[in-house]
Protein backbone atom coordinates (compact mmCIF):
# COMPACT_ATOMS: atom_id res chain seq x y z
CA UNK A 1 0.00 0.00 0.00
CA UNK A 2 2.92 2.34 0.58
CA UNK A 3 4.68 1.42 -2.64
CA UNK A 4 4.66 4.98 -3.92
CA UNK A 5 6.50 6.08 -0.78
CA UNK A 6 9.44 3.74 -1.18
CA UNK A 7 12.62 3.84 -3.25
CA UNK A 8 13.61 0.66 -5.03
CA UNK A 9 16.70 -1.11 -3.71
CA UNK A 10 19.39 -0.88 -6.37
CA UNK A 11 21.78 -3.16 -4.54
CA UNK A 12 24.24 -0.36 -3.87
CA UNK A 13 25.80 0.56 -0.52
CA UNK A 14 22.97 1.06 2.00
CA UNK A 15 21.98 4.69 2.54
CA UNK A 16 18.83 6.42 3.73
CA UNK A 17 16.14 6.18 1.10
CA UNK A 18 15.22 9.76 0.37
CA UNK A 19 12.81 10.47 -2.47
CA UNK A 20 13.85 13.06 -5.07
CA UNK A 21 10.44 14.46 -6.03
CA UNK A 22 10.20 16.81 -9.02
CA UNK A 23 7.78 19.64 -8.21
CA UNK A 24 5.33 20.05 -11.13
CA UNK A 25 7.92 18.05 -13.03
CA UNK A 26 11.39 19.53 -13.31
CA UNK A 27 9.79 22.93 -13.72
CA UNK A 28 13.00 24.94 -13.60
CA UNK A 29 13.97 23.27 -16.89
CA UNK A 30 10.67 22.73 -18.72
CA UNK A 31 7.17 24.24 -18.66
CA UNK A 32 5.56 23.12 -15.41
CA UNK A 33 2.99 20.34 -15.25
CA UNK A 34 3.57 19.24 -18.85
CA UNK A 35 4.62 15.89 -20.24
CA UNK A 36 7.90 17.56 -21.18
CA UNK A 37 8.55 18.52 -17.55
CA UNK A 38 7.76 15.01 -16.33
CA UNK A 39 10.09 13.43 -18.88
CA UNK A 40 12.81 15.91 -17.91
CA UNK A 41 12.46 14.84 -14.26
CA UNK A 42 13.36 11.29 -15.19
CA UNK A 43 16.70 12.47 -16.60
CA UNK A 44 17.68 13.69 -13.12
CA UNK A 45 17.07 10.30 -11.55
CA UNK A 46 13.89 11.34 -9.76
CA UNK A 47 11.83 8.59 -8.21
CA UNK A 48 8.64 10.63 -8.21
CA UNK A 49 6.98 13.57 -9.92
CA UNK A 50 4.49 15.89 -8.25
CA UNK A 51 1.57 17.29 -10.22
CA UNK A 52 -1.73 19.10 -9.65
CA UNK A 53 -5.17 18.15 -10.91
CA UNK A 54 -8.39 20.08 -11.61
CA UNK A 55 -11.65 19.32 -13.41
CA UNK A 56 -12.63 20.89 -16.72
CA UNK A 57 -16.19 21.98 -17.51
CA UNK A 58 -16.86 18.54 -18.97
CA UNK A 59 -15.23 16.72 -16.03
CA UNK A 60 -11.91 15.82 -17.65
CA UNK A 61 -9.02 15.56 -15.18
CA UNK A 62 -6.63 18.36 -16.14
CA UNK A 63 -3.03 18.64 -14.93
CA UNK A 64 -2.37 22.26 -14.03
CA UNK A 65 -1.39 24.17 -10.91
CA UNK A 66 -3.42 27.38 -10.94
CA UNK A 67 -7.20 27.20 -11.00
CA UNK A 68 -7.15 29.52 -14.02
CA UNK A 69 -5.25 29.17 -17.28
CA UNK A 70 -3.79 32.69 -17.51
CA UNK A 71 -0.21 32.30 -16.26
CA UNK A 72 0.91 29.20 -18.13
CA UNK A 73 -1.04 29.18 -21.40
CA UNK A 74 -2.12 31.49 -24.22
CA UNK A 75 -5.78 31.23 -23.21
CA UNK A 76 -6.42 34.97 -23.62
CA UNK A 77 -5.14 34.87 -27.19
CA UNK A 78 -7.14 31.78 -28.08
CA UNK A 79 -10.35 32.87 -26.34
CA UNK A 80 -10.26 36.68 -26.00
CA UNK A 81 -12.80 38.63 -24.02
CA UNK A 82 -14.00 35.86 -21.73
CA UNK A 83 -15.42 36.96 -18.35
CA UNK A 84 -13.12 34.46 -16.58
CA UNK A 85 -10.49 31.88 -17.43
CA UNK A 86 -10.95 29.19 -14.80
CA UNK A 87 -10.22 25.63 -15.89
CA UNK A 88 -13.80 24.78 -15.00
CA UNK A 89 -15.01 27.36 -17.56
CA UNK A 90 -13.60 25.36 -20.48
CA UNK A 91 -14.15 21.94 -22.02
CA UNK A 92 -11.18 19.67 -22.61
CA UNK A 93 -11.41 20.11 -26.39
CA UNK A 94 -10.81 23.82 -25.81
CA UNK A 95 -8.03 23.32 -23.26
CA UNK A 96 -6.15 20.87 -25.49
CA UNK A 97 -5.71 23.59 -28.11
CA UNK A 98 -3.72 25.83 -25.76
CA UNK A 99 0.01 26.50 -25.98
CA UNK A 100 1.51 25.62 -22.60
CA UNK A 101 5.17 26.20 -23.50
CA UNK A 102 5.84 29.63 -24.94
CA UNK A 103 5.31 31.45 -21.62
CA UNK A 104 8.28 29.52 -20.21
CA UNK A 105 10.67 30.66 -22.92
CA UNK A 106 9.44 34.21 -22.45
CA UNK A 107 10.27 33.98 -18.75
CA UNK A 108 13.75 32.69 -19.50
CA UNK A 109 14.37 35.62 -21.84
CA UNK A 110 13.94 38.05 -18.93
CA UNK A 111 16.69 39.19 -16.60
CA UNK A 112 16.81 36.74 -13.65
CA UNK A 113 15.38 39.23 -11.17
CA UNK A 114 12.36 39.82 -13.44
CA UNK A 115 11.40 36.15 -13.74
CA UNK A 116 8.88 34.25 -11.67
CA UNK A 117 10.37 33.50 -8.27
CA UNK A 118 11.29 29.87 -8.83
CA UNK A 119 13.35 30.79 -11.92
CA UNK A 120 15.31 33.59 -10.31
CA UNK A 121 17.90 31.21 -8.86
CA UNK A 122 18.46 29.35 -12.15
CA UNK A 123 22.19 29.65 -12.75
CA UNK A 124 23.78 30.21 -16.16
CA UNK A 125 25.48 26.83 -15.83
CA UNK A 126 22.17 25.07 -15.12
CA UNK A 127 20.56 26.87 -18.03
CA UNK A 128 23.32 25.78 -20.41
CA UNK A 129 23.47 22.19 -19.15
CA UNK A 130 19.80 21.36 -18.77
CA UNK A 131 17.91 23.54 -21.27
CA UNK A 132 19.59 22.89 -24.63
CA UNK A 133 18.64 24.95 -27.71
CA UNK A 134 16.51 22.15 -29.14
CA UNK A 135 14.42 22.08 -25.95
CA UNK A 136 13.96 25.84 -26.03
CA UNK A 137 12.88 25.64 -29.65
CA UNK A 138 10.31 22.96 -28.80
CA UNK A 139 8.92 24.93 -25.86
CA UNK A 140 8.51 27.99 -28.12
CA UNK A 141 7.03 26.02 -31.02
CA UNK A 142 3.42 25.95 -29.84
CA UNK A 143 3.51 22.16 -29.55
CA UNK A 144 3.48 21.90 -25.73
CA UNK A 145 0.05 21.07 -24.37
CA UNK A 146 -1.81 20.99 -21.05
CA UNK A 147 -2.01 17.25 -20.31
CA UNK A 148 -4.76 15.16 -18.84
CA UNK A 149 -4.11 13.11 -15.75
CA UNK A 150 -4.43 9.93 -17.81
CA UNK A 151 -1.69 11.11 -20.17
CA UNK A 152 0.56 12.03 -17.24
CA UNK A 153 0.03 8.72 -15.44
CA UNK A 154 0.62 6.66 -18.56
CA UNK A 155 3.85 8.56 -19.26
CA UNK A 156 5.00 8.14 -15.66
CA UNK A 157 4.35 4.39 -15.82
CA UNK A 158 6.36 4.13 -19.05
CA UNK A 159 9.23 6.08 -17.45
CA UNK A 160 9.16 4.13 -14.18
CA UNK A 161 8.18 7.16 -12.10
CA UNK A 162 5.90 7.29 -9.07
CA UNK A 163 3.36 10.13 -9.02
CA UNK A 164 2.29 12.49 -6.24
CA UNK A 165 -1.15 13.75 -7.28
CA UNK A 166 -2.21 16.91 -5.51
CA UNK A 167 -5.97 17.37 -5.47
CA UNK A 168 -6.60 21.08 -6.09
CA UNK A 169 -9.98 21.12 -4.43
CA UNK A 170 -9.65 24.61 -2.96
CA UNK A 171 -10.93 27.16 -3.82
CA UNK A 172 -13.03 25.72 -6.69
CA UNK A 173 -14.63 22.88 -4.67
CA UNK A 174 -14.98 20.55 -7.66
CA UNK A 175 -17.77 18.03 -7.30
CA UNK A 176 -16.48 14.49 -7.83
CA UNK A 177 -12.78 15.29 -8.20
CA UNK A 178 -11.51 12.78 -5.66
CA UNK A 179 -13.64 9.90 -6.93
CA UNK A 180 -12.71 10.66 -10.54
CA UNK A 181 -9.01 10.52 -9.68
CA UNK A 182 -9.41 7.24 -7.80
CA UNK A 183 -11.49 5.76 -10.62
CA UNK A 184 -8.67 6.51 -13.08
CA UNK A 185 -5.96 5.15 -10.79
CA UNK A 186 -7.92 1.93 -10.39
CA UNK A 187 -8.61 1.67 -14.12
CA UNK A 188 -4.88 1.92 -14.79
CA UNK A 189 -4.07 -0.44 -11.89
CA UNK A 190 -1.60 2.13 -10.52
CA UNK A 191 -2.62 2.08 -6.86
CA UNK A 192 0.93 1.19 -5.78
CA UNK A 193 2.45 3.91 -7.96
CA UNK A 194 0.67 7.00 -6.70
CA UNK A 195 0.47 9.16 -3.61
CA UNK A 196 -2.51 11.51 -3.21
CA UNK A 197 -2.03 14.74 -1.28
CA UNK A 198 -4.12 17.83 -0.67
CA UNK A 199 -4.39 20.98 1.40
CA UNK A 200 -8.06 19.97 1.74
CA UNK A 201 -7.60 17.27 4.33
CA UNK A 202 -11.20 16.14 4.01
CA UNK A 203 -10.24 14.81 0.58
CA UNK A 204 -7.33 12.91 2.14
CA UNK A 205 -9.77 11.36 4.61
CA UNK A 206 -12.16 10.45 1.80
CA UNK A 207 -9.42 8.70 -0.16
CA UNK A 208 -8.62 6.55 2.86
CA UNK A 209 -12.29 5.90 3.51
CA UNK A 210 -12.70 4.57 -0.02
CA UNK A 211 -9.52 2.50 -0.30
CA UNK A 212 -6.55 1.35 1.76
CA UNK A 213 -4.56 0.71 -1.42
CA UNK A 214 -3.45 4.28 -2.22
CA UNK A 215 -0.93 6.20 -0.12
CA UNK A 216 -2.01 9.63 1.11
CA UNK A 217 -0.35 12.76 2.47
CA UNK A 218 -1.43 15.84 4.39
CA UNK A 219 -0.22 19.04 2.74
CA UNK A 220 0.22 22.10 4.92
CA UNK A 221 2.06 25.38 5.12
CA UNK A 222 1.11 25.88 8.76
CA UNK A 223 2.34 24.32 11.97
CA UNK A 224 0.11 21.47 13.15
CA UNK A 225 -0.41 20.55 16.77
CA UNK A 226 0.36 16.84 17.30
CA UNK A 227 0.74 16.03 13.59
CA UNK A 228 1.19 12.33 14.28
CA UNK A 229 -2.18 12.10 15.99
CA UNK A 230 -3.76 14.13 13.20
CA UNK A 231 -2.38 11.89 10.46
CA UNK A 232 -3.56 8.80 12.30
CA UNK A 233 -7.04 10.27 12.68
CA UNK A 234 -7.54 10.80 8.95
CA UNK A 235 -5.54 7.77 7.85
CA UNK A 236 -2.66 9.56 6.12
CA UNK A 237 0.69 7.88 5.46
CA UNK A 238 2.77 11.02 5.03
CA UNK A 239 3.17 14.62 6.11
CA UNK A 240 4.05 17.22 3.44
CA UNK A 241 4.96 20.46 5.21
CA UNK A 242 6.34 23.55 3.55
CA UNK A 243 9.76 24.74 4.63
CA UNK A 244 8.15 27.64 6.53
CA UNK A 245 6.38 25.70 9.31
CA UNK A 246 9.62 23.81 9.93
CA UNK A 247 11.32 27.13 10.77
CA UNK A 248 13.61 27.46 7.75
CA UNK A 249 12.22 30.92 6.96
CA UNK A 250 11.86 32.10 10.55
CA UNK A 251 13.94 34.98 11.89
CA UNK A 252 16.47 32.62 13.46
CA UNK A 253 16.33 30.22 10.46
CA UNK A 254 16.58 27.19 12.71
CA UNK A 255 15.06 23.91 11.63
CA UNK A 256 12.48 22.53 14.03
CA UNK A 257 13.20 18.82 13.73
CA UNK A 258 10.89 17.64 16.51
CA UNK A 259 7.85 17.06 14.23
CA UNK A 260 10.05 15.09 11.84
CA UNK A 261 11.40 12.92 14.65
CA UNK A 262 7.94 12.33 16.11
CA UNK A 263 6.42 11.36 12.78
CA UNK A 264 9.26 9.05 11.81
CA UNK A 265 8.91 7.25 15.15
CA UNK A 266 5.29 6.57 14.22
CA UNK A 267 6.22 5.20 10.80
CA UNK A 268 5.05 8.25 8.86
CA UNK A 269 6.89 9.73 5.89
CA UNK A 270 7.92 13.41 5.84
CA UNK A 271 8.40 14.97 2.40
CA UNK A 272 9.13 18.70 2.41
CA UNK A 273 8.25 21.30 -0.24
CA UNK A 274 9.38 23.39 -2.04
CA UNK A 275 13.08 23.10 -1.31
CA UNK A 276 15.40 24.66 -3.90
CA UNK A 277 18.24 25.74 -1.61
CA UNK A 278 21.10 23.29 -1.15
CA UNK A 279 21.87 24.41 2.41
CA UNK A 280 18.26 23.77 3.40
CA UNK A 281 18.35 20.39 1.67
CA UNK A 282 21.35 19.39 3.78
CA UNK A 283 19.58 20.48 6.97
CA UNK A 284 16.46 18.53 6.10
CA UNK A 285 18.38 15.39 5.15
CA UNK A 286 20.29 15.56 8.43
CA UNK A 287 16.96 15.90 10.27
CA UNK A 288 15.68 12.68 8.73
CA UNK A 289 13.15 13.68 6.08
CA UNK A 290 12.09 10.98 3.65
CA UNK A 291 11.70 13.15 0.58
CA UNK A 292 12.52 16.54 -0.92
CA UNK A 293 10.06 18.18 -3.32
CA UNK A 294 11.99 20.59 -5.53
CA UNK A 295 11.84 22.64 -8.71
CA UNK A 296 15.54 21.77 -9.08
CA UNK A 297 15.85 17.97 -8.80
CA UNK A 298 19.42 18.28 -10.12
CA UNK A 299 20.33 20.03 -6.87
CA UNK A 300 18.62 17.36 -4.78
CA UNK A 301 20.57 14.69 -6.65
CA UNK A 302 23.84 16.57 -6.16
CA UNK A 303 23.25 17.02 -2.42
CA UNK A 304 22.25 13.39 -1.96
CA UNK A 305 25.35 12.25 -3.84
CA UNK A 306 27.57 14.54 -1.76
CA UNK A 307 25.95 13.57 1.54
CA UNK A 308 26.10 9.84 1.00
CA UNK A 309 29.29 9.58 -1.04
CA UNK A 310 31.21 6.45 0.00
CA UNK A 311 34.21 7.21 2.16
CA UNK A 312 37.57 5.77 1.19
Amino acid sequence: MRGALTVADNGAEPRPRILNIAHRGARAFAPENTLEAFAKAQTFGCEMIELDVHLSRDSELIVHHDDNLLRCTDIEDQFPGQPSYFISDFAYEEIRQLDAGRWFTQELALAPEKRQGFLQSLTPDEFARYIPPEDLAHYASGAVRVPTLRQALELARNLGLKVNIELKMLPRMYSGLTDAVLDLIEALAMQADVLISSFDHEQVRQVRQRTPAVATAVLTNERLALPGDYLERIGANAFHPGTEPLGLHAVIRRLDSEPIDALRRRGKQVNVWTCNDKAQMRQLIAAGVTGLISDYPNRVREVLDETFAPTS
